[in-house]
């Protein structure tokens, strides 16, 4: 992989002299677009996590994207990882193609219009413009947010559409529009109006949260507020979540409440459907040390043996903040096993976090190898790391684009 985007500097030679898993991966993208394989969310995943850090990637990336518009496939999750991407890398080779996809009856959907908040090119303007006066008010609205972004409306008209969005679409635009926009550095406070109107609408928490971070960074004090009455005096169910609520929208910059999570609490406390049982904020919570989550990641990780992926990850925590020196030890295991490779890759980000750089940097060529492609990411991100151009590895985002698949 390369260095960081806007360097302009050759391909790393610390995963260059892996074997180059950008090849892997621009061969996988390639045949992607022959015929839709089984495994596509993982390599749009992989795509998305590895792509500012390889010229050469973002080059293949450019021109399938550009193919994928060509037959307007816009509802694949390799698109919507192609657009966002190369629009959140900077890439200037992204406009033409989104300007082409904002040509289509329906904009190119959500995932263009969510890759359109972060391209800066003018070429976009009236497209966009045109596609805020859809008759789908879902699409308006997210046609608006991206002019928004881009400081080409004040958010008046976002308002306006608000009171329209239904349910299912809410959803939607949570997924597919905001939560992106959490790496976004904010939006004008215009936006707040609107934001506010579809988290009244909100029941799921975790949503809610999502609309109300981006309504505190682009200036709107409402959302702290709202949450923090509702810890002091909502329901007594109710106020343990509203309190962590209430601290993640201070970006914690205030000691974690004395609040003990459980598979419930943050369940309730992800973007992602309580379905899915996602524990995106125990790791927010272990991140920020806060000792009430010890327990919870003592059961995640259950034993030594670190039989799940979930496992690995709490692992890091305990060894790093509690003391765990049998879960090091644990990861160890892991990353060296190649009866592990699903989760070994992920097993040596956790330990290069930790500072054992000498041992992962013997085996991350081996990974940057590997058949399974989030293992093979891994590798890549440590070749990166070992250059100095990526700290920490193990992040939130690249757990969920290389275990996952998520593309947010």
């Amino acid at each position: 992989m390369g260095n960081a985007v806007g360097e302009g500097l050759p391909v790393g030679v610390a995963v260059a002299a892996a074997g180059g898993p950008e090849q892997r991966i621009m061969g996988d993208l390639r045949s992607a677009l022959k015929r839709r394989p089984a495994h596509e969310a993982r390599l749009a995943g992989a795509v998305r996590a590895l792509c500012p850090y390889s010229p050469a990637l973002r080059a293949a990336m450019a021109d399938a994207l550009e193919t994928l518009v060509g037959r307007g496939s816009y509802t694949r999750p390799i698109y919507c990882s192609l657009s966002r991407s190369l629009a959140a890398a900077g890439d200037r080779r992204v406009a033409a193609s989104l300007k082409r996809a904002l040509a289509a009856d329906d904009g190119g959907g959500l995932p263009t219009l969510s890759a359109a908040c972060f391209c800066d090119d003018s070429a976009l303007g009236e497209p966009l413009a045109r596609v805020a006066r859809s008759r789908h008010p879902h699409l308006a609205l997210a046609a608006e947010v991206a002019r928004v972004a881009r400081g080409e409306s004040d958010g008046a008209y976002v308002a306006s559409l608000a009171p329209k969005i239904k349910e299912s679409h809410r959803i939607e635009l949570c997924t597919e529009l905001f939560v992106p926009l959490l790496a976004h550095p904010s939006l004008p406070i215009g936006v707040a109006p609107a934001l506010a109107v579809l988290r009244d609408a909100e029941r799921h928490l975790g949503r809610w949260l999502v609309l109300g971070q981006i309504a505190a960074r682009a200036g709107d004090g409402a959302p702290l507020a709202e949450a923090s009455e509702r810890a002091r005096s909502g329901p007594a169910s109710a106020r343990a979540a509203w309190a962590l609520v209430a601290w993640a929208l201070g970006e914690g910059q205030s000691e974690p409440p004395d609040v003990r999570p459980n598979v419930e609490l943050v369940a309730r406390l992800s973007d992602r459907p309580s379905s899915d049982r996602d524990p995106t904020f125990l790791y927010r919570l272990a991140d920020a040390r806060a000792p009430s989550a010890r327990p919870m990641l003592e059961s995640v990780a259950k034993s030594s043996a670190l039989s799940s992926e979930g496992a690995v990850r709490a692992a890091l925590y305990l060894a790093r903040d509690h003391g765990r020196d049998d879960l090091r030890e644990a990861l160890i295991h892991v990353a060296e096993s190649p009866r592990r490779e699903a989760v070994r890759g992920l097993a040596a980000a956790a330990l290069w976090d930790l500072g054992d750089r000498d041992r992962v940097s013997s085996i991350q060529p081996a990974l940057a190898a590997s058949r399974q492609l989030a293992t093979l990411g891994w590798g890549a991100l440590l070749g990166v790391a070992r250059a100095g151009k990526l700290e920490p590895v193990l992040t939130e985002a690249s757990y969920r684009r290389l275990q996952h698949g998520w593309i947010d």
